[in-house]
């Protein structure tokens, strides 16, 4: 199963530590950061699966971050969780406007905190819930390493199931050639991001049978993403 990525932006480093000790020990892996626009630069990076997000930091406020997050084309579609201490309701709805997934008010259990963020990453991951993924009319095991779609049965060779799998588990989102090669194929790679293009008819050749309609989704001058309402 897939280790989910959570970038965690609190300045109180002594919440930091205790948020991450527990997330840690889920298994999930953690970047951290109290600085607002560190945390946008990181994010734009390495876009990670899920976005813990104080309200109140240093600089560029939460609400800030989580709005320009929200205009970047590789975070528009990452969760983000508001941690804070404002549990108005008029600031509730504000965060939420903004383009927050879930909210959490201080003070607040660690232990919930990890199973919301489990929460949120199961209804937008489906890697995370087990070993099947699903989207559209595809299925894959990922223990048998079987595809199918529409109930039949696809063949791929490893790099396009591979492809697949990273399509799979983050649905919707859009993926540089780069990004695909360091998710795909590994940081230390070689290979040259015109070979991602290479794959992606490949996969496309196989996936797209009978007539079925194409779910991936080209996005001119960024990349590709698996996108059903990309459907002719």
């Amino acid at each position: 199963m897939a280790r989910a990525r959570v970038l965690l932006v609190e300045d109180d480093a002594a919440l930091a530590e205790l948020v991450s000790w527990h997330l840690e020990r889920e298994d999930f892996e953690v970047e951290r950061t109290g600085d607002g626009e560190e945390a946008i630069l990181l994010a734009r990076e390495t876009p990670p699966d899920l976005v813990l997000l104080d309200w109140m930091i240093e600089g560029v406020s939460g609400i800030e971050v989580c709005r320009r997050l929200r205009r970047l084309p590789d975070t528009a579609n990452v969760p983000i969780i508001m941690l804070t201490a404002r549990g108005e309701e008029e600031d509730r709805v504000r965060g939420l406007e903004t383009g927050a997934d879930d909210y959490v008010t201080k003070p607040f259990s660690p232990r919930e905190l990890v199973a919301r963020v489990g929460a949120v990453l199961r209804r937008v991951r489906p890697a995370l819930a087990g070993e099947r993924l699903y989207y559209a009319d595809i299925e894959m095991d990922t223990a048998s390493h079987r595809v199918r779609r529409n109930g039949s049965p696809i063949a791929l060779g490893p790099t396009e199931f591979r492809l697949l799998k990273h399509f799979l588990e983050h649905p919707g989102r859009v993926f540089s050639r780069e990004r695909l090669l360091d998710s795909v194929w590994g940081r230390d790679s070689d290979i040259e991001p015109r070979t991602v293009d290479v794959h992606i008819r490949r996969l496309r050749k196989a996936i797209n049978v009978a007539d079925a309609p194409d779910v991936i989704r080209t996005v001119r001058s960024a990349g590709y993403a698996l996108d059903s309402e990309g459907m002719l």
